[in-house]
């Protein structure tokens, strides 16, 4: 199983609003970079994912859940953007910080410190162990 990691800014799409859509979840939209997209070609239904709001809070908040595979994004009629869809699984306790991610060494080569533009991104499984003992995920 992979894990990844969703970025949303929270004006335009918040964890609230995820958690709002229930098991029905919500696409994925919007992502108009190449690399993000193709990690969304490569990932399986029931593959987690964090819920990370960028800009001023900058912080893991949630899990969220793969539950459609990769399919045309609805909000362009261009064929080169796709999207997957994905549901709200959990709140993350205690919200970890990027802070926090940069200053664990453990961390260090986690794709969030080293490309954090990246909207949509690979985690390994000893950062997703990590990130969920940080932030008090059980």
């Amino acid at each position: 199983m992979a894990y990844w990691l969703f970025k949303s800014e929270p004006n335009t799409w918040s964890w609230d609003q995820q958690v709002a859509k229930g098991d029905a979840g919500e696409e994925w939209d919007g992502v108009r970079n190449y690399q993000a997209r193709n990690h969304m070609r490569n990932m399986a239904i029931g593959e987690e994912g964090f819920f990370y709001h960028s800009m001023k809070e900058k912080s893991v908040v949630g899990i969220v859940e793969v539950c459609a595979l990769c399919h045309p994004d609805s909000t362009t009629d261009d064929p080169r953007w796709e999207c997957v869809d994905i549901k709200a699984v959990r709140q993350v306790p205690n919200p970890i910080t990027l802070a926090m991610v940069k200053s664990d060494p453990r961390l260090s080569e986690m794709v969030l410190v080293k490309n954090s533009r990246l909207s949509v991104q690979p985690v390994t499984p000893e950062e997703w162990s990590i990130i969920c003992e940080i932030g008090g995920v059980v």
